[in-house]
C-alpha cells in the first residue's frame, strides 16, 4: 500500500523561435495504490488497486483546464504444473489520463517533421486486458509463450488528416475504440556447454494486430517479426549474432504508406574485466545492419522521409566505479 504526489509544470516553444507549442501546464497528480500476494498451494495469486486524481491546468485561456480520475484493477495467477512448466493469467482493467501534449500541442513537431494539434476533449482512456503465458524450463529447452488481447475505449493516438500545415503533414490527436492482440513467442536452446564455454541458439517471434472499431489500422504498428540469435560465452568474453526478419506491414493506419519486409544482421561481442583499477570495465565492438538493408520501420514516424540507418560499426569501452 502506498501513496504517491506529484507536481509538474511543462512548456514547449519552438528553438530558435517565439512561437509555443506547448503553453505553460500546471500538472497535478495524487494516487493511492495497493497490492497484495497469496500463496495457494501450487498458485501464487496476485491483486492490484490503483486509484488516481489528476488536474491539469492551462495558462492559455483557450484551452480548457481538465481533471481526471482514472482507476486501475488487475488480478493474476501464477499456476506451477510442475517443476518444469508454469502457466500464468492476467486480467487487468486500467485507465491513463491524456499527457499535456496529447490535450494542447499545437505546432511543428521536429522529432516526427509533423505539424501536430492536440485535442483539448481527450477523455480518459480505457484498457481491457487478458494476458496468457506459458513457460516450460528443461535441460534441452527453455520456452516461453506470451498471448495478449486488449480491447481499448477511447484510444489516444495520432491521426494524419491528408492535410498539410506549414510544409508539414498534418497529425491530429484523437480518439477511437481499439483492438490489440498477438503473441511473443521465445525458445533458447543450449547446443553445446562444458565448464569453459558455451553456445545458445535462440529462436524468437511477435506480432500485433491493431484495429479500430469504425474500420481501418491503428497507425505505426510493427509487422509479423521472427528470426534466431546464436550466443557464446568462453570466459570473460561474450558473443552474438542475431538474424531479425519483418514481414511487409500492409495493414497500415490512414495515409501511412506500406512498408516492405527486411532482413536486419546485428554483431555483438564484449569483454569484461573485474576490478580494473578498483573498476568494472567492459570493452565492446557492436556491428549493425550487416546486410545493409533498406529498413523502413512501421513503427516510425520518419519511415517516409528516412530509412533506418545502413551498416555500421561501433567499438567502445565502459568503465564503472
Amino acid at each position: 500500500m502506498g501513496v504517491q504526489v506529484i507536481s509538474s509544470r511543462f512548456f514547449a516553444e519552438k528553438e530558435g523561435d517565439a512561437e509555443i507549442l506547448v503553453p505553460g501546464t500546471r500538472t497535478n497528480s495524487y494516487s493511492a495504490f495497493l497490492t497484495e500476494s497469496m500463496d495457494v498451494g501450487p498458485t501464487v495469486a496476485q491483486f492490484g488497486l490503483r486509484v488516481e486524481h489528476t488536474t491539469i491546468d492551462s495558462s492559455l485561456r483557450a484551452n480548457p483546464d481538465r481533471s481526471f480520475t482514472p482507476i486501475s484493477v488487475s488480478v493474476s495467477d501464477l499456476w506451477k504444473v510442475d517443476d518444469k512448466s508454469s502457466i500464468n493469467l492476467a486480467l487487468t482493467r486500467s485507465q491513463r489520463a491524456p499527457q499535456v501534449q496529447e490535450l494542447y500541442f499545437e505546432g511543428v513537431h521536429e522529432p516526427t517533421r509533423s505539424f501536430e494539434r492536440g485535442n483539448g476533449d481527450l477523455d480518459t482512456e480505457t484498457s481491457y486486458n487478458v494476458d496468457l503465458g506459458y513457460k516450460f524450463n528443461t535441460s534441452w529447452v527453455t520456452a516461453e509463450l506470451n498471448l495478449f488481447h486488449n480491447w481499448v475505449n477511447d484510444y489516444i493516438y495520432l491521426q494524419r488528416t491528408g492535410a498539410t500545415v506549414s510544409g508539414s503533414p498534418e497529425q491530429v490527436f484523437q480518439q477511437k475504440s481499439a483492438t490489440f492482440m498477438g503473441y511473443e513467442m521465445q525458445f533458447i536452446f543450449p547446443v553445446w556447454k562444458n565448464p569453459s564455454q558455451a553456445v545458445d541458439f535462440t529462436f524468437f517471434s511477435d506480432v500485433t494486430q491493431a484495429k479500430l472499431h469504425n474500420g481501418g489500422h491503428v497507425p505505426n504498428t510493427p509487422p509479423l517479426r521472427w528470426g534466431f540469435q546464436v550466443d557464446h560465452a568462453y570466459g570473460n568474453w561474450s558473443s552474438n549474432l542475431r538474424l531479425t526478419r519483418a514481414e511487409k506491414q500492409s495493414n497500415s493506419g490512414f495515409e501511412e504508406a506500406d512498408t516492405p519486409g527486411y532482413y536486419l544482421l546485428n554483431l555483438n561481442t564484449h569483454y569484461h574485466i573485474e576490478n580494473f583499477q578498483k573498476a568494472d570495465m567492459l570493452l565492446y565492438a557492436k556491428g549493425n545492419n550487416l546486410l545493409n538493408e533498406n529498413i523502413r520501420n512501421s513503427a516510425s514516424f520518419l519511415r517516409n522521409f528516412s530509412p533506418e540507418p545502413g551498416i555500421g560499426a561501433e567499438i567502445g569501452i565502459r568503465i564503472k566505479y
